[in-house]
């Protein structure tokens, strides 16, 4: 949800810390992992909204020029790459957390609406709208 694999894991860092320090406060200890994930994806969100939107990461500018094998190749899916992450960006902050954890991350329905605190039927009707967004965003680039 990041963009960056360096700020994804601070972020799951300060997660852990945030739920070790408000333990009490889960009221199912069988579901403790789906609390974690929430306090995860809030903080994604939270620190989603308020970077800046012309940051760009020092991971991409390093793979970037470690990439240098084929400059045309890497050229053509960089910009790949960038068309797709500004499509993530313009969907709703619920739809691309729904898309992320579904076809990034691979979770189930299940898994993912309890981590979302919503019905499976809700949370497929915001995959499906998250899919078509994205699918109208790219088309021009297919």
């Amino acid at each position: 949800m990041t963009g960056s694999s360096d700020e994804a894991a601070d972020l799951v860092q300060r997660a852990l810390v945030q739920g070790y320090r408000k333990l009490r406060k889960c009221k199912e200890p069988a579901r403790v992992g789906a609390w974690l994930f929430r306090i995860l994806a809030n903080l994604c969100k939270d620190h989603v909204r308020s970077r800046r939107r012309n940051d760009i990461s020092l991971e991409y500018v390093t793979n970037a020029i470690a990439s240098r094998a084929n400059p045309e190749t890497d050229a053509e899916g960089a910009e790949i790459r960038g068309h797709i992450w500004g499509a993530l960006e313009a969907l709703t902050p619920e739809q691309k957390e729904a898309f992320v954890l579904k076809h990034v991350e691979g979770r189930s329905y299940e898994e993912i609406a309890a981590v979302m605190d919503l019905s499976v039927a809700s949370l497929k009707m915001r995959v499906h709208r998250a899919r078509e967004a994205l699918r109208g965003l790219l088309k021009e680039y297919a």
